[in-house]
């Protein structure tokens, strides 16, 4: 008897209910398939060849690109198949750089996790391919053509997620590579270091430039002040690999850890999207208000502002003048620090732990230099911060909770959900609010500024001007934004860009995560949030020390920047 809507895997019957390929069906059985080129968020490229499936006839087919049909019987391990599978292995890893040890994504290594589940103990082909240079051009990501096993996964997520197209393939056959355009440096290319297609790539073909030596560097040295802020979105990312829940707030432990590891002073990067918030809030406001370049376009993500500089940059007058958070913190840190170095110390050497690969490039940009150097100097993710907890012994789901140091203590809950998607729009909308309220900023929330969704819109009524504003995450989706105001469709007075997909939770510098995982730490943003005493910026008052102390006179200086064409 033939059950409507049934297929069998291994022999057991399992309901098709709108499954997209055979992978998601098999998954429902308790069947995880090798998968090197699939990605749940991306096209079906079925290129790797691991998922193939076995069916009663002995015909063999691929589980990521077969629609499941009723009366399928599918077979998942025969001895065919995983002959089949280890044969793959082998060729991928005959053309393959196998330093694994010291690789930097040694231990995160599809490739090395497959060869190591399916017993790989040799490999019987001769390795003919030429040694090809690492690019190391950009702060922001290192390219290893010697571990590329040309799964596409980065070409798709540069090209389908985020518009960038940076790289994509070159020639054919068994002369085929992944490359830029003319194959220049990645410095020199399109690229906007979002680093999305690091967090992609199974192999170390792509990874984040690792800038721990030289952090290391500073703290052991007795004569450096070494200071640290820490982004919102880390606190809810790191936990998960240290022994915590997926959306746990870790902050404290984090200060404590850093703390351990000898960084002198610790502070919360909340701290300065408060700054943030004033700045772009009245930036807002007086554009409104006086006629200025409309919409306003956000300036808090790196990645966003180079996507407008490479591919549209008739909208840098958009764009605001604020520096992101992490900028305009250390500008002021630095500020402060000037004349007043502990006893002992010479220097200042300042490092930001951010989720975000980016925030490497913008540490480096020419508009932050000044005659005393950077304000950042440089810039570490939440990858590295593991490594070096790590490396530091430190039994982090152990440790006792630490605050952040003074004077830079006092953060709001507005600065904290900068992190995640449609937090920005969010503070900014407290405020310009006319009251604290818990009713206001209850109705804030539900203006449709929350959520995972690409594109989201908000309609508010600003002194009697009729607002509308749209948040938007993911640089492909930020496209079609631009294109639907150039076609008229759409009118916005702000528009808040995340380059990742889900805002700086999602970022590349983070532990990756799949998509239906991204609510956890949102959710853990804005639980940090809820438990703040301090909601909105305005009312946090460290605000009014450093707009009538060390900033005083400074505040264009310190806070703001022009992007230029």
């Amino acid at each position: 008897m033939q059950l409507k809507n049934m297929m069998e895997v291994d022999g057991v019957p399992v309901k098709i209910e709108g499954e997209r390929n055979l992978l998601e069906v098999i998954s429902k059985v308790g069947v995880i398939l090798p998968v090197f080129c699939y990605h749940s968020d991306l096209s079906i490229y079925g290129a790797c060849r691991m998922c193939m499936v076995e069916d009663d006839r002995g015909r063999l087919m691929a589980a990521c690109s077969t629609v499941p049909k009723e009366g399928m019987k599918i077979k998942t391990n025969t001895g065919r198949l995983r002959r089949y599978r280890k044969n793959i292995l082998e060729l991928l890893l005959a053309d393959h750089c196998r330093d694994c040890t010291t690789c930097g994504n040694s231990g995160k290594c599809k490739l090395q996790d497959l060869a190591v589940q399916f017993g790989i103990k040799n490999v019987r082909f001769e390795n003919t391919k030429e040694v090809q240079q690492k690019d190391a051009s950009s702060p922001c990501i290192v390219r290893d053509p010697g571990k590329c096993i040309l799964c596409g996964d980065c070409v798709r997520e540069c090209n389908e997620i985020q518009h960038v197209g940076a790289i994509d393939f070159a020639f054919r056959g068994s002369e085929a590579i992944i490359s830029t355009a003319f194959d220049k440096p990645l410095a020199e290319s399109l690229c906007v270091g979002c680093g999305q297609c690091a967090a992609a790539c199974p192999t170390g073909a792509l990874i984040v430039h690792d800038h721990t030596s030289k952090v290391w560097k500073m703290i052991d040295d007795p004569e450096t002040f070494v200071t640290c802020e820490i982004a919102p979105a880390v606190r809810v990312g790191i936990g998960a690999e240290l022994g915590l829940e997926n959306g746990d707030n870790a902050m404290s432990r984090i200060v404590a850890a850093l703390h351990r590891m000898g960084f002198d002073e610790v502070y919360d990067t909340s701290t300065g999207a408060d700054l943030t918030v004033i700045e772009e809030a009245n930036e807002f406001v007086d554009r409104v208000k006086n006629g200025g370049t409309i919409p306003l376009f956000t300036s808090c993500c790196p990645a966003w502002v180079q996507f407008v500089e490479k591919k549209h940059p008739e909208y840098l007058p958009n764009v605001s003048t604020c520096r992101s958070p992490m900028s305009m913190f250390a500008a002021v840190i630095k500020e402060y620090y000037k004349d007043k170095l502990p006893e002992g110390k010479k220097r200042h050497y300042h490092v930001a732990l951010m989720p975000c690969t980016a925030k490497k490039f913008e540490a480096k940009r020419p508009e932050f230099l000044t005659e005393d150097g950077p304000g950042t100097d440089d810039v570490i993710t939440t990858q590295e911060a593991i490594r070096m907890i790590r490396e530091s012994g430190i039994v982090f789901n152990e440790l006792e909770p630490e605050s952040v140091d003074m004077p830079f203590g006092t953060m709001s809950g507005a600065g904290i959900i900068f992190g995640v998607t449609g937090g920005v729009t969010e503070a900014v909308l407290r405020k310009i609010a006319n009251d604290n309220s818990r009713t206001t900023l209850n109705q804030i929330s539900y203006t449709g500024v929350r959520g995972m969704e690409d594109v989201k819109e908000a309609h508010i009524t600003y002194e009697g001007k009729e607002l509308n504003i749209a948040v938007v995450s993911g640089l492909a989706n930020a496209d079609k934004v631009l294109e639907q105001m150039e076609k008229g469709e759409k009118h916005y007075d702000l528009v808040e860009v995340m380059a990742c997909p889900g805002g700086c939770i999602s970022g590349a510098g983070q532990p990756y995560i799949s998509h239906r995982h991204r609510e956890k730490r949102g959710e853990g943003l804005y639980r940090s949030d809820r438990v703040s005493t301090i909601k909105r910026s305005q009312d946090n008052p460290l605000m009014k020390e450093l707009y009538e102390g060390v900033m005083k006179g400074k505040e264009h200086e310190l806070l703001h920047v022009n992007y230029v064409k």
